[in-house]
């Protein structure tokens, strides 16, 4: 009786609708798993199509190109003599389906195929709904990603009926620390019931805001046994472990509770392949042993993923680099930061061997024989910042700015912006008769605004006009990417201009918040050397939009929007996270801030937080594609889908506070009794 197994999973970065690099990576995954000895490939989630095609699924020809990638793939000698387990869109009944599709040498096992594949196969039909894998030597059934976070997820009744080898083809997405909870659920699953968990998932940037963080690992009876990386170059993972099934066997045998609930079963039906998982000489095979988890902390995760996700983003875009408005504080240079991080990713990929990595550089910077070995010289070929002054800009951030891009080894640009101010200001002038002053001059609030939003919104027409020429200005070949650097919190209070500089083709740090890229700034201090992030961190931020004091900075950020960034987090969090409205809201944080706030400052800080949040919601439908890190993201795209017209007086539930407040306020203010003796 067959005991050793070795079996594969892999962490693809497979790009939507990509047909030809997609099927390349799958048949390079399924060599390498053959190589190591597997006789069980496992891909991620849709892996044929890519995980992120959206509508493009209701399309026909994604299913038939779909159908046209599997041919290829029972055609090919490399898929012999291995269970290969691939993800495809599938219509059956004209339901669509995300599917597992397993074959075995040619050979698939009552769903009708397509001629294309009746032709490779010589089938007319397959078993087509939920049913288990029963090979010679043990028994497979499979969970499509998010069923393995259900509540009653498919791996227990599957257990529980004898299956040994459970698969999860995923395509999960990163969010800071989410690591944690993915490892711990497919530990979970065999701890409780024995067996072996192989989980796949999509790697990298398949083409809008999300990215897929790999992570491939196989588990036994609650212990991680082979761990794939969580942020990579490498197109292409494969993890491999080798496991003795008398464990599952044994383990399972000791738990009195489950020999119970296994009689009482619906049993699945079994599709049996003549094939078997083991070897007969496997006296002499060694089993892979746990191990311990290695964990990135927020901080790393911020350095390692939006820097992968912009790699992809611009391999893929075709494009020869970045430009940054480098304004010298906290966000433009934690945006600074990813992209120099994203160097020096590259420069070690390449000194590992990448010639894929190689290749891609290559193309960027237009040059068949350069080979980049520092982090700074291939960010000046690729990266250019820029620091747009106006009169009220301050030595300080200029100062700060420069040295950033020294450091980094952007090209770095110096420019001022006040000759295109006052031209368009002047227009209005000429033409409205009236000229509008700051608020230190006299002007009203809405003067005082508008003159700072013409200075935000031309910074963003120059960005791009440079993104567009500066390298032809210097006699290179492309165009330039542009980046924006507006952090969560601040797109959750609308505190930016639309179409100012957050207005940009991606921002990588637009789904995390102030206080993890404070961290993160000192994380870069650390480990990169980089000597000029102190003062910006230790500086207050400011937009410098309105007239300096004396040469310093008068404007401060958290003063503007009348809440701390702190604050601002813990607001996102209950609003989206714990799906608190302004009165949920309020409730919570009466016990959350009974220590420094009284109920009265809560009411009108959750009342100023909604009013400035309904105010701006307009914002997010213009919002540039982000990184998606933090679960509380506003962006209106996908993961935030709420109305962007409010009432933004809050009647009712405004009244709803003001009744709690006043309750809480008369209970406070009755004497206590005394007892009587």
């Amino acid at each position: 009786m067959g005991r050793a197994v070795t079996v594969a999973t892999c962490a693809l970065n497979q790009w939507a609708l990509d047909f030809d690099g997609n099927l390349e990576r799958i048949l390079r995954s399924i060599e390498i798993a053959k190589h190591k000895g597997a006789r069980y490939r496992l891909g991620p989630e849709l892996e044929i199509c890519g995980y992120g095609c959206s509508d493009h699924y209701y399309e026909s020809d994604t299913h038939l190109h779909s159908f046209q990638v599997l041919a290829k793939l029972l055609e090919s000698p490399a898929a012999q003599d291995i269970i290969c387990d691939v993800g495809m869109p599938i219509m059956h009944r004209n339901i669509r389906y995300s599917c597992r599709v397993i074959f075995l040498n040619k050979h698939v096992e009552e769903y009708f195929l397509p001629r294309m594949i009746q032709e490779v196969t010589g089938q007319e039909t397959v078993p087509f709904g939920d049913a288990v894998l029963a090979t010679k030597d043990t028994c497979l059934g499979t969970e499509i990603c998010e069923e393995l976070w259900a509540p009653s997820s498919p791996h227990i009744e599957m257990g529980l009926d004898g299956v040994e080898i459970f698969t999860n083809s995923s395509g999960s997405h990163h969010v800071l620390q989410k690591a944690y909870i993915r490892v711990d659920l497919v530990n979970s699953a065999t701890a409780k019931n024995g067996g072996i968990y192989i989980l796949a998932n999509q790697k990298g940037c398949d083409g809008d805001r999300l990215y897929y963080d790999g992570c491939a690992m196989i588990s036994v009876n609650g212990h991680t046994v082979a761990q794939g990386s969580q942020f990579s170059l490498d197109d292409v993972e494969v993890v491999v472990a080798t496991l003795d099934l008398e464990d599952v066997r044994t383990y399972r045998a000791e738990i009195s509770s489950r020999n119970l609930l296994g009689s009482k079963v619906n049993p699945y039906p079994r599709v049996k392949v003549n094939f078997a998982l083991s070897c007969s000489d496997e006296i002499c095979v060694s089993t892979s042993e746990p191990i311990q988890w290695r964990y990135h902390s927020p901080e790393e995760e911020i350095c390692l993923g939006p820097a992968c996700w912009l790699w992809d983003y611009l391999r893929r875009s075709k494009q020869a680099g970045f430009l940054l408005p480098l304004s010298g504080g906290t966000d433009s240079s934690a945006t600074a930061c990813i992209v120099y991080s994203m160097c020096h990713q590259v420069c070690l990929a390449v000194k590992n061997g990448n010639q894929g990595v190689l290749t891609d550089v290559r193309k960027i910077v237009n040059e068949d024989t350069y080979t980049p070995e520092v982090p700074q010289e291939f960010c000046r070929r690729i990266f250019t910042t820029c620091y747009m002054a106006s009169e009220n800009s301050s030595q300080d951030t200029r100062d700060r700015a420069k040295f950033l891009a020294e450091q980094i080894g952007s090209y770095h640009i110096n420019l001022n912006i006040d000759v295109a101010v006052k031209a368009v200001v002047g227009i209005f002038s000429i033409v409205m008769g009236k000229s509008p002053q700051f608020r230190v001059s006299g002007g009203s609030s809405r003067e005082n605004l508008a003159l700072q939003n013409v200075q935000a919104r031309l910074r963003m027409v120059l960005a791009y006009l440079f993104a567009q020429l500066s390298l032809w200005a210097r006699g290179m070949p492309g165009g330039l990417l542009v980046l924006g650097s507006a952090n969560v919190d601040e797109s959750l209070r609308g505190y930016l201009t639309k179409y100012d500089c957050s207005s940009a083709d991606l921002n990588p740090i637009g789904g995390i918040s102030k206080t993890d890229l404070k961290s993160f700034i000192q994380y870069c201090i650390e480990n990169f050397q980089l000597t000029a992030l102190r003062s910006i961190l230790s500086a207050p931020p400011t937009a410098e939009l309105e007239p300096l004091a004396d040469g310093q900075v008068s404007q401060i950020d958290e003063v503007d929007m009348g809440m701390t960034y702190a604050e601002l987090s813990i607001y996102g969090k209950l609003r989206k996270v714990a799906k608190a409205g302004p009165y949920s809201m309020f409730c919570k944080l009466i016990n959350m801030w009974k220590e420094i706030c009284s109920p009265r400052e809560v009411a009108s800080k959750v009342k100023h937080f909604f009013r400035m949040y309904s105010v701006n919601r307009h914002k997010m439908t213009t919002l540039t594609p982000a990184y998606h890190a933090e679960n509380y993201s506003p962006d209106d795209n996908r993961f935030d889908l709420r109305p962007f017209l409010y009432n933004s007086a809050w009647s009712w539930q405004f009244r709803c506070i003001d009744k709690q407040v006043a309750n809480l306020e008369s209970k406070e203010a009755k004497p206590l009794c005394e007892d009587v003796d």
